[in-house]
């Protein structure tokens, strides 16, 4: 029974549902980037290499954050102390060098991509995350990349640039939304994000520019012809009305409950524009 609780919380300290969206995000890349000859293996193998990099980077990044977290998350793992430091160290490096040895199996170039995921990943954690709006363009960097990652296992990157553009925006305001949750938190931590330096109006603002942005953008992809008309009707019936509700519901309310309600939305959001490109193609 220890043992089994142990496996649970090296699971929840992993964060097994953004893995399986990293792995979803990342295999709809390869199946929307197929052009002529492709590998089964590749694609599966990409998915679980990217999925491994992310949940690294997640036990990194509570390893870092422990002070934090006893402000913000005091549920974690690593605050509650079910794992040492030590032990989440020793899983980031696991989980890091089994996403490193499946990258080799499909070529050079993904193993290269998976060191520098796993590197900004680490500088993002250690350092960069407290640069105010560096920190988030680098975590949504990352997700627009794990697209990228993608069209490299089919040999086919301009297929994915597309949807790599979206995943972008979208996880850059997410993050903005989460920074605006743990603002306490961060400000007693010394961690100067966006909300923190210049307050919750403007960073609704900034939100509210990169969200216009991205509506506007969904359009051409239909207009262009490159995705079909599935495509067109899922993003304009849900993606893009769910963007106009989380815009007018954090204007509305910007309490911590709140905001936490409305960064899981957008990470649904992300999902459901999956969908609608796998459909579109």
């Amino acid at each position: 029974m220890l043992f089994y609780k142990k496996i649970i919380t090296y699971l929840r300290i992993s964060r097994p549902v953004n893995a399986l969206i990293t792995f979803l995000v990342i295999s709809v890349a390869c199946i929307i980037s197929i052009y002529g000859d492709y590998s089964v293996l590749k694609i599966i193998l990409a998915g679980l290499s990217g999925a491994l990099t992310a949940s690294a980077g997640n036990v990194i990044n509570d390893y870092f954050d422990i002070n934090i977290d006893k402000i913000n998350r005091q549920g974690r793992v690593l605050p509650k102390g079910e794992l040492t430091l030590k032990e989440a160290l020793n899983f980031y490096i696991f989980l890091t060098g089994i996403a490193l040895l499946f990258s080799v199996f499909i070529s050079l170039l993904a193993l290269l991509e998976v060191f520098f995921a796993a590197a900004l990943l680490f500088l993002y954690s250690y350092k960069i995350k407290k640069i105010p709006l560096l920190g988030n363009f680098v975590v949504a960097f990352l997700t627009g990349f794990a697209f990228i990652y993608g069209g490299i296992a089919v040999n086919n990157v301009e297929a994915a640039m597309i949807p790599a553009l979206f995943a972008f925006l979208i996880n850059f305001i997410r993050e903005i939304v989460k920074d605006m949750e743990d603002i306490e938190g961060d400000k007693q931590q010394g961690i100067n994000s966006y909300p923190a330096v210049h307050g919750f109006k403007k960073a609704k603002t900034l939100i509210v520019f990169i969200t216009i942005v991205l509506i506007i953008l969904t359009v051409f992809p239909f207009i262009q012809e490159l995705y079909k008309i599935e495509y067109f009707l899922v993003v304009m019936i849900f993606v893009n009305p769910l963007l106009v509700y989380i815009i007018k519901s954090l204007f509305d309310d910007d309490s911590n409950k709140n905001l936490n309600k409305l960064s899981n939305l957008l990470k649904l959001n992300m999902v459901i524009g999956l969908t609608a490109i796998f459909l579109g193609k």
